[in-house]
């Protein structure tokens, strides 16, 4: 069997360059680390995964907890995180909890048994001290807790900007579809901020929140056949993500509504299917792969003890399609 030492004598360096190749660790050049994976490869060199973890106390990998993979949200963040990670040399575990907080738990623990460098937290359903008796690094999604940096957008911008949408195409009856605002999210500042803009300017608004299960799809269903059967002159609505854009889209075909005649709709997030949709849906972008890059950078800069921001909040864009 091959061994570390083998291999450096067939690319002619030393073990220290082919070590700080396998671990990408300080600058190597393209030509002597093509000349490293040549050599592993003509020796058929097999690296001890585990015996790198124990001895340098890093496993390359990063954990990431989501609520709901299925989410096109999340799963487009998931996708940004696994890509950034591996351009670091790191893998992904991706772990997807339902919110519910004895899975998260379970979890949280596998993380620890396999070393990992780092987590992402999506999911937030445990309590701050959850957080706080982790020992390692840690980046949250959407959530401010004190001592642990997070990645969000504009929240509140763009709460603003959809409301003040709206408002200039002339909607003077709004409402409002949001998570539950009991959650501890930042996400809320996007309601805040729309309920804000549309007292100011005088316009009747009503906001419907979901139940704790903010990812329950029948119940937008139910939120939305109320929202039409008590409000039927409802002429603008600002969803806090695309997809409950999309049921309210597909209401107001069942219901003969026009869109962007009778109602406008702006949605939240930009994933994919906003603009495959028929009409495509108004919606405020999020730069969702940018969040995922910051993640990952956040977590490589707490294990290698370099200054991080703990605020890292990204600008939104209004990106204008056709229900509006």
């Amino acid at each position: 069997m091959s061994t570390i030492n083998d291999v450096a004598e067939r690319a002619g360096v030393s073990v220290t360059t082919v070590s700080r190749v396998l671990n990408n660790r300080g600058y190597i050049s393209e030509k002597t680390r093509q000349n490293v994976y040549r050599a592993m490869q003509e020796l058929q060199y097999q690296p001890n995964e585990i015996a790198r973890s124990l001895l340098r106390k890093q496993s390359n990998l990063i954990g990431l907890i989501v609520p709901e993979i299925s989410h096109p949200f999340f799963a487009e963040f998931a996708n940004a995180v696994e890509f950034h990670a591996y351009q670091y040399g790191c893998k992904l575990l991706l772990c997807n909890s339902h919110r519910d907080p004895d899975k998260e738990r379970e979890y949280i623990e596998m993380m620890r048994r396999h070393r990992v460098d780092g987590i992402i937290m999506g999911s937030h359903t445990l309590e701050i001290e959850d957080y706080r008796n982790l020992n390692n690094p840690i980046v949250t999604l959407d959530r401010r807790i004190d001592g642990i940096p997070f990645v969000a957008s504009d929240n509140e911008r763009g709460g603003e900007r959809a409301a003040r949408l709206l408002i200039a195409k002339g909607c003077r009856k709004l409402a409002h579809i949001c998570g539950n605002l009991r959650l501890d999210m930042l996400a809320n500042r996007r309601t805040y901020a729309f309920e804000r803009t549309a007292q100011e300017s005088g316009v009747w608004f009503t906001t419907l929140q979901t139940d704790m299960n903010v990812f329950d799809q029948s119940e937008y269903d139910r939120i939305i056949a109320e929202l039409f059967e008590h409000h039927p002159d409802i002429d603008g609505v600002f969803a806090t993500s695309d997809i409950i854009a999309a049921f309210v889209l597909k209401w107001c075909r069942k219901l003969g509504k026009q869109v962007p005649g009778d109602i406008r709709i702006v949605g939240y997030d930009d994933v994919r299917m906003a603009s495959w949709a028929s009409p495509g849906i108004t919606t405020i972008r999020q730069p969702i792969a940018e969040m995922g890059r910051t993640a990952v950078e956040l977590i490589r800069k707490q294990m290698d003890g370099e200054p991080y921001e703990m605020e890292n909040v990204f600008p939104i864009e209004l990106v204008e399609r056709e229900t509006t």
